[in-house]
């Protein structure tokens, strides 16, 4: 493991309680039962020695290792800290640490899964979220399927003085974006920067707008000149811009944290762009993915190796600008190893596809090519990024949501095809992260109370 402040607790397996989690289905929900008596609760900051940027990798060398039923506190940070230093930067350590960055070099040297060499810099920005991880779970094997519980989600608070008691976020509208290319006013080719601000203490459920800014070309501290966002973590230079302050007025727009990217590695490559999400996980982009919530990842890889980031104060289905708030935030997990050997026979038996449980419903994830790696040939990092369709991303979700009720509710291909078009409501879950995706969503009322 890498030689990382991680700290670690005993607690016992109940000391959350069922009432933080929405009882799982698959797995009879609360306590988990393991071969100890007590699990642990390590804390996994964000710092510059614990996180990987713009990648995923099976080569990674896991930042703690936990056992089945163990609980974790882990900080993640936004991608977008640059984009308003002062409110997001700043006088927090941990981001100080993750986004040094000066004329002899970064503290993140590796910024996506292209060449050390780019012009642009290492990594190329081939990949561009801030990932915290990887944690590997002891006896994880190919075949299993790995169960993560979201307990708790809360922002991060500013570290600079002045801005004591707020978090604050960016949403840019991007040359990424799906609406790009495609506006009506002038100049028509633009990417605007809007910095939102969030309650850190809780007490207000909505965020504001605080102004914003369309992007000109910035310097880095290298002396790379970027006329577009086309690199992670590039410091805005706040003399370069001209704020819009009186903006969205008496607009509040819901607070719902969740992660944006949350996976596990796959196999089928060595270092993976952490833009296009597969059948591993990774970038969804499902706000749904916030407290109380459950995913299951097939296992792709020796222990699993699970990362998170790309957190988000709120975002709307399709996230259609390119982003959303994007704000750094904390959560709380637990970790549940499924073995194949038991899953014969389960309803998680031959899950190959991250799945997602909330209290109310089950969501399924379809991607315009589900496993895009193998699927796409090799270069299928490049070609993902011009292939992708909603037409094929909602078939797979289509796919999917049949195995799927077939599989768990043991319905027959017609049962579950007349299930699909009066009670299962499909959406657009991101046209934005190269691999597009459509979210099935089915209410758990409908069917009968399992014995």
């Amino acid at each position: 493991m890498k030689d990382v402040l991680v700290s670690g607790t005993a607690l016992s397996l109940g000391a959350f309680g069922s009432s933080a989690h929405a009882a799982s289905s698959f797995a009879g929900g609360g306590p988990v039962r393991t071969e100890k008596a007590l699990a642990t609760h390590y804390h996994i900051p964000a710092t510059a020695d614990t996180v990987h940027w713009g990648y995923f990798s099976k080569s990674l060398k896991p930042t703690v290792e936990l056992e089945s039923g163990d609980f974790a506190t882990i900080e993640t940070l936004t991608h977008h800290c640059g984009d308003d230093v002062e409110r997001m930067i700043k006088g927090d350590p941990g981001a100080e640490s993750v986004f040094r960055w000066d004329a002899n070099g970064k503290a993140v040297d590796r910024r996506g899964a292209g060449p050390m060499d780019h012009p642009l810099g290492a990594g190329g920005g081939q990949g561009v979220h801030i990932c915290t991880g990887p944690i590997a779970i002891r006896g994880a094997e190919p075949g299993d399927v790995l169960e993560v519980r979201i307990l708790d989600v809360w922002p991060r608070e500013s570290g600079n003085p002045q801005f004591k008691g707020r978090t604050f976020g960016s949403n840019a509208a991007a040359n990424w974006g799906f609406h790009y290319g495609d506006l009506i006013e002038e100049p028509v080719k633009r990417e605007v920067i809007t910095i939102y601000e969030v309650d850190a203490r809780g007490e207000r459920n909505w965020a504001r707008a605080a102004y914003n800014y369309r992007w000109t070309p910035q310097t880095d501290p290298s002396g790379i000149v970027h006329p577009i966002i086309d690199y992670p973590g590039v410091p805005v230079d706040p003399k370069s811009i001209q704020p819009r302050h009186d903006i969205l007025k008496d607009i509040r727009i819901p607070v719902r944290p969740h992660f944006g990217t949350m996976g596990l590695a796959p196999v089928e490559a060595d270092m993976v762009n952490s833009i296009p999400p597969s059948y591993t996980g990774g970038n969804i982009d499902n706000w749904r993915m916030g407290k109380g919530a459950t995913m299951y990842y097939p296992v792709s890889v020796p222990g699993g190796l699970f990362s998170v980031g790309d957190p988000h104060a709120s975002q709307g289905d399709s996230e259609l600008c390119g982003t959303a708030i994007e704000c750094s935030l904390t959560g709380v997990f637990q970790f549940i190893l499924h073995k194949k050997a038991t899953l014969e026979n389960s309803p998680l038996a031959e899950l190959a596809y991250p799945l997602l449980e909330t209290r109310e419903q089950w969501v399924l994830h379809g991607f315009s090519y589900p496993n895009y790696l193998r699927d796409l040939g090799a270069d299928a990092q490049n070609e993902i990024f011009a292939k992708s369709s909603v037409d094929l991303a909602l078939r797979d979700a289509f796919h999917k949501m049949r195995h799927f009720l077939m599989r768990t509710q043991n319905l027959s291909e017609d049962e579950a095809v007349s299930l699909l078009s009066i009670a299962v409501d499909f959406g657009i879950t991101q046209v934005v992260d190269g691999n597009w995706g459509v979210h099935a969503i089915v209410p758990k009322h409908i069917f009968p109370a399992r014995a």
